[in-house]
């Protein structure tokens, strides 16, 4: 990075240490916090439910500051994790100095950074959520020799009061602006603070969904991320979803990343685009077209498709936003630019050149090559998502599909490059395997595939049982069924999951 790269980077520390996140030591901590009047350290963790936890600590000078910085602290596991028993439940939580932010929203000046769990023996947590992604990770990148880099796509809605000097039209809020969106300005903030924490913004926009009940109003909202390191991937979601959360609640109004939070209107999803990279290339083109190894990832996935909705599809109501014609997929299939499909591959700058000098006449052409933006987009999972296993499993996924010896005719046979709900490719549908339709079924595709998550202890085999057991306890096995129609009984389900992860 360059001196003005750093002058540029929102990050308070990356500004005043002139160095990337990466590099950040304990040192670089201690020199931060002293120079700019810290007066409180606050460990974040997140643990079963996917929220983040905090535990505070008032510095009271240099010792006790390099002691909390060098040793970490004990918690309660039990508290944390149900299946962690209280005979034995301390576990320690330990710094990783790259994810130090300044908190926004504190009064006293604070530091807040992400911990990672470990066991009284001193090793890492096998069960811990940001573990298992870490060792996902480490597995793709020893077998292929590749890195694996992601983004989010975080869609929420904000429900208040409603406004009606500029109502928008139902269901036709994308990118709409002020006036007609309401709450435009908190999702600017939000991305500033986002940013400002370490999170790496492609950009934020009003999104379709938007209606009004009685006198509450609903405005659905998307911010989206540049693709970074799997595990950064995940924590810049996180922390987004912590600042947005904290902003609406300073203006009173609800904000949810809950998949479906009305009948009739558009769901939120959590899409995942992915890419991977030699060399620092992204191999993802090759001779202008998607590569053999982007189409063998994209083959992994549609085969453990069904399971990956174990992790990111995790409540009732994530099943009443997988239907047909609601842009959500249904079906095993993949295309190109096609919202109906369970993976896309989104326009990328392929063949498309000069366009900026065709815009502007007077700007030299740019011969770069932009090709390397090109993404593979996993558009099933929603806001109830693990986002840490969700990522895990993805990456196990991809890592499957390059391994497997039919991959690029499974990719090839599951194609789809038309809109496969219109009446004219029935018999396309008729032959594409159906996706779950609940959380019991989901439990039952993480059950059948369990031995490839496990594999080389990525997925410990009690975190796939404790992952089917949850899913199994809603007992939703043909809820959709049951409550066709029954806008009560549907709205009395929303309410109970509106706050998910």
């Amino acid at each position: 990075m360059t001196r003005e790269d750093f002058r540029l980077d929102p990050n308070k520390l990356v500004q005043f240490l002139k160095k990337p996140s990466s590099e950040f030591t304990k040192e670089d901590l201690i020199e931060y916090i002293v120079e700019n009047d810290i007066k409180m350290i606050n460990f974040r963790y997140v643990a079963e439910d996917g929220k983040l936890k905090t535990l505070n600590f008032i510095i009271t000078g240099l010792d006790h500051l390099d002691s909390i910085l060098s040793t970490g602290e004990r918690v309660d596991g039990s508290s944390l994790f149900s299946y962690i028993g209280a005979g034995s439940s301390d576990l320690y939580v330990i710094p990783r100095f790259k994810t130090a932010f300044v908190n926004p929203f504190s009064e006293v000046p604070s530091l807040d950074i992400l911990c990672s769990f470990y066991t009284a023996e001193g090793k890492p947590l096998e069960s811990a959520p940001e573990y298992i992604l870490k060792k996902a990770n480490r597995e793709f990148e020893k077998a292929t020799g590749l890195k694996f880099k992601a983004m989010g796509e975080l869609e929420y809605y904000i429900k208040s009061a409603n406004h009606t000097l500029y109502p928008d039209v139902d269901q036709k809020g994308y990118h709409s602006s002020q006036p007609f969106t309401k709450w435009e300005n908190l999702r600017r903030e939000a991305m500033v603070l986002i940013a400002q924490c370490g999170g790496k913004i492609k950009y934020g926009h009003s999104e379709v969904g938007n209606f009004t009940t009685g006198e509450d109003g609903y405005e659905q909202h998307e911010i989206e991320f540049l693709p970074v390191e799997a595990e950064d991937a995940v924590e810049q979601l996180l922390i987004a979803k912590w600042i947005v959360r904290m902003l609406a609640a300073r203006e009173g109004a609800l904000v949810s990343w809950a998949p479906k939070i009305t009948v009739g209107k558009a769901g939120s999803g959590l899409h995942v685009h992915m890419l991977v990279e030699k060399d620092g290339k992204n191999i993802c083109i090759e001779n202008g077209k998607l590569s053999d190894t982007a189409r063998k990832m994209i083959a992994g996935i549609m085969d453990l498709s069904g399971a990956l909705t174990a992790f990111g599809n995790t409540i009732p109501t994530s099943y009443l936003r997988l239907v047909p014609h609601q842009e959500a997929p249904t079906y095993v299939c993949w295309g190109d630019r096609n919202r109906s499909v369970l993976v896309r591959v989104p326009l990328g700058w392929v063949g498309a050149t000069d366009m900026i000098k065709d815009v502007n006449p007077q700007q030299d052409a740019d011969p770069r090559d932009f090709s390397s933006k090109q993404t593979f987009e996993f558009r099933v999972p929603d806001g109830s998502a693990d986002i840490y296993q969700l990522m895990a499993g993805l990456i196990v996924a991809g890592q499957h599909g390059l391994q497997m010896e039919n991959s690029l005719q499974i990719a090839e046979d599951l194609y789809a490059d038309v809109d496969i709900f219109a009446p004219d490719y029935k018999e396309k549908l008729d032959k594409l395997e159906q996706l779950p339709t609940c959380c019991w079924e989901s439990a039952d595709c993480l059950l059948e595939k369990r031995e490839i998550f496990e594999n080389n202890g990525v997925f410990p085999q009690g975190t796939i049982d404790s992952v089917a057991k949850n899913l199994k306890l809603y007992e939703d096995n043909g809820l959709n069924d049951r409550i066709l129609g029954k806008v009560d009984k549907i709205m009395e389900i929303v309410d109970k999951y509106i706050h998910c992860m």
